[in-house]
């Protein structure tokens, strides 16, 4: 199941971090698909603090990551940091 329809009929919660990944690139290249290139960067790196970690430059170097889709899922976990760190300033 493609992860937008898993997304609408199950929820996000019911993703794993490779579709959430896929979901944020949009699309992938040729040969292969968004949720491959999902895949391919957590089977790398593991979890997405690893993820996170590591130079930018690293992930755009993925086959279908590029510069786009890395500042995409960068821009994404720092949306979710500042979320966190407002929750636990105002809980």
């Amino acid at each position: 199941m493609k992860p937008g329809r898993k997304l609408v009929q199950h929820g996000a919660e019911s993703l794993t971090d490779a579709e959430l990944i896929a979901l944020l690139i949009g699309s992938g290249c040729a040969g292969h698909s968004a949720e491959d290139i999902g895949r391919t960067v957590m089977e790398r790196y593991g979890t997405l603090d690893k993820l996170m970690d590591q130079p930018l430059v690293e992930m755009a170097e993925i086959k279908g990551m590029g510069v786009t889709n890395t500042l995409r899922v960068a821009a994404a976990y720092e949306l979710v940091r500042r979320i966190i760190k407002y929750l636990e300033q105002n809980g």
